[in-house]
């Protein structure tokens, strides 16, 4: 591979016709030039200057280096500009994970926002429920609903979620409120369907201080679960899901929160997340600093 440092230093030989002229401007010995250069002669397998005691000429094979070397190291400081510019300020292309539920109802109203405050970045937001990776996937980060983000992963918690219950006001007025967790054997639970769902669902609880495993059965199942809160919403049934899906229905009065005393604390949070081994530029730190800010004022 091409020595970049060593072709610099011969281009300024040739413009300076001296070696030492050369190693004085560089601030190194004379040798230390002219041994660089040899190295370089010695890798492409061809001399490129004729040496006398008078000046310093050019062979064939040095003129047409030297031509394309310029050419090369043009590009080379300007894919160097190019680099610092990204770093100097929030600007560039930014990739974005994040599930289909947290992406479309929390991050993508917030992203008008971040646009018009950081108008050079342009955002790349990727909705899916799968856990990708990071790197062969091209992304900048990532925001994962987690309790543990990763020995391998730099995160920053965005926003705490908990798991809520709740049913339409119609709903409620047909069948009664459950005042406990057993009595949702005799309401209509409306499931979502995991991968590796066996069809015994269960829903937990805490009652008295110890876990409470409820059984949750009804006429409705879906893996999607906007088609789960539409159902809700509909008064087809009572629904668990995350909070920051439902509370606003529940704020709004479309939905009514249900034995919230008996549903556990969670640990789980939003978290930000990029490769430890990846620098943080700054369109990446200035958009996690973005939704810590706009997540904690909603």
């Amino acid at each position: 591979m091409l020595d970049l440092e060593a072709a610099r230093t011969f281009a300024l030989v040739v413009q300076n016709q001296s070696f030492s002229e050369t190693a004085r401007r560089l601030g190194v010995s004379a040798p230390v030039i002219s041994k660089q250069v040899a190295r370089l002669e010695k890798s492409l397998g061809a001399r490129l200057l004729q040496r006398t005691t008078r000046r310093l000429g050019l062979t064939e094979a040095g003129t047409a280096f030297y031509a394309h070397c310029l050419r090369m190291l043009e590009e080379a400081d300007a894919a160097e500009r190019a680099v610092s510019r990204l770093h100097e300020a929030p600007r560039g292309h930014l990739r974005v994970s994040a599930t289909v539920g947290f992406g479309s109802l929390r991050i993508a109203p917030l992203l008008p926002g971040f646009l018009a405050r950081y108008p050079e970045v342009s955002v790349e937001l990727v909705c899916d429920d799968r856990v990708v990776d990071l790197v062969d996937g091209g992304y900048d980060l990532a925001l994962r609903l987690t309790a543990q983000p990763g020995a391998l992963l730099v995160a920053r918690a965005l926003t705490a979620v908990r798991q809520v219950l709740c049913a339409a006001p119609a709903y409620l007025e047909r069948h009664g409120t459950p005042q406990r967790p057993e009595e949702l054997a005799d309401h209509n639970c409306l499931r979502y369907l995991r991968s590796d769902d066996t069809g015994d669902a269960r829903w937990s609880f805490v009652s008295e201080g110890r876990p409470l495993n409820v059984p949750a059965s009804g006429n409705f199942a879906t893996n999607n679960i906007d088609a789960l809160r539409r159902a809700a919403l509909a008064g087809l049934g009572i629904i668990l899901g995350s909070s920051y899906r439902l509370e606003p229905d529940i704020r709004a009065g479309r939905l009514v929160e249900i034995l919230a005393d008996f549903l556990p604390g969670q640990d789980a949070r939003i978290y930000a997340v990029y490769p430890s081994n990846r620098h943080l530029s700054p369109k990446v730190r200035v958009f996690i600093d973005y939704l810590v800010e706009a997540l904690a004022e909603t």
